[in-house]
């Protein structure tokens, strides 16, 4: 079976490929806005009466005629797609005006419109643009976007068909995975565990210096800003930009070893964005969790792996080995957690990776993303509060958790 997938390589044009970019950018924006006026004043655009007003234009304006017809339709494609969605798909509000000083160049080209030949991508207009290869495309190209993002690099990203491999045969039953400050992602396996990796403190050095020169070269407000304030604010954001891109690739590597491994994973189901109002902000950012998290979940589903994600409710609190339950909570001080009742001692969380795995096998989980709801490991755990234990706050969550689970 084959599958539709995008591959994105990163572009380097030259000044004159750059500046054509640019003007064709320029006139598949004025087609954007033109079709959002048509909207706006009732006339209700589809995209045959918006092709029939895009040939009139071309045979009016010859700077219209000098762009290509390919980029040009697939930019009216695109304002119909997102038309129809936003009466289809809740929360989408109707498309907007493309300013020039808000929207990133974005151009589309079918096998009509394009073409690679000798490693190059070759456009309408005689526009050439050298490709850098990271890899070689499993299949001929239908289609290509061609964008650039904030720090001004350019993209290509080709649409191909390529076969679905299938993930290897597991070696081990399954992975326990609990998130954290400390170790980014502690599972029950020491092997496959994510390190806090801290791509972002090392760069915090350089960061603060390009803000510092911000911060100097800053005017008035209602003054443009000057070329070394954009220069410095460029160089945060390669800063910036270089750290996530680190840390992407860390949670891409963790992610295909902890899936070609394990058939059952079983994940807290932790959500990091109370912790961008606490002390640990900076140091929970740099570890991005959230990011982690997603790509386990994307690539283990994608692979057909058992998902099951796990409230992270009393899972610290848990004895992994008789099910006990803490009367108090753990303050993020103590690493160690000690069972009153057996006596087990381990980490506090190689003990609460080693819950969470517990609990998604007890349930019997589904193939699909399910989540389950935290009980004791006695026999018939109903799930009811011990006595003693503080009870869980709004959301479900313990009120010792947001301060001390971790």
């Amino acid at each position: 079976m084959d599958e539709t997938v995008r591959y994105t390589c990163r572009l380097r044009p030259g000044r004159i490929a750059q500046a054509a970019l640019l003007d064709e950018w320029g006139r598949c924006r004025w087609l954007w806005n033109e079709a959002v006026h048509q909207q706006k004043t009732g006339r209700k655009p589809t995209f045959g009466k918006l092709s029939k007003l895009l040939t009139e234009a071309r045979s009016r304006h010859a700077w219209l005629r000098e762009g290509s017809q390919v980029a040009q339709q697939q930019t009216l494609r695109t304002y119909g797609a997102a038309l129809a969605h936003s009466f289809t798909v809740k929360g989408r509000g109707r498309p907007k005006v493309k300013r020039l000083k808000d929207s990133l160049p974005t151009l589309e080209y079918t096998t009509r419109g394009f073409r690679i030949k000798d490693g190059r991508l070759c456009l309408p207009g005689t526009v050439t643009v050298a490709v850098v290869w990271s890899r070689e495309l499993p299949s001929e190209p239908t289609s290509v976007r061609v964008y650039q993002d904030t720090l001004g690099h350019w993209y290509a990203s080709f649409v191909v068909r390529r076969e679905i491999t299938t993930a290897p045969e597991s070696d081990s039953p399954g992975i326990g995975v609990d998130w954290g400050i400390k170790t980014t992602a502690a599972t029950t396996d020491p092997a496959f565990d994510l390190p806090h990796l801290g791509h972002r403190r090392r760069c915090a050095a350089e960061m603060a210096k390009a803000q510092r020169t911000m911060a100097r070269r800053r005017r008035p407000k209602g003054h443009a800003p000057s070329k070394g304030y954009q220069t410095a604010k460029r160089q945060a954001a390669r800063v910036a930009t270089k750290a996530a891109r680190q840390n992407t690739h860390d949670a891409r590597v963790w992610a295909k070893n902890v899936t070609d491994h394990h058939a059952l994973i079983a994940v807290e189901d932790f959500k990091p964005t109370f912790l961008a109002r606490t002390t640990m902000a900076r140091k929970a950012a740099d570890a991005a969790i959230g990011a982690c998290k997603k790509e386990l979940i994307e690539r283990g589903t994608r692979a057909g792996r058992k998902v099951v994600l796990v409230p992270p409710a009393y899972t610290t609190m848990t004895c992994s080995e008789c099910g006990e339950r803490a009367n108090l909570r753990l303050g993020l001080g103590i690493r160690t957690f000690e069972c009153a009742a057996c006596g087990y001692t381990a980490c506090r969380d190689r003990n609460a990776a080693r819950t969470i795995l517990a609990t998604a096998e007890r349930d019997r989980a589904s193939a699909d993303d399910v989540r389950h709801l935290i009980a004791s490991f006695r026999d018939g755990g109903s799930g009811a509060v011990r006595a003693g234990n503080p009870g869980p706050g709004p959301g479900g969550k313990s009120p010792g958790f947001i301060r001390g689970d971790r």
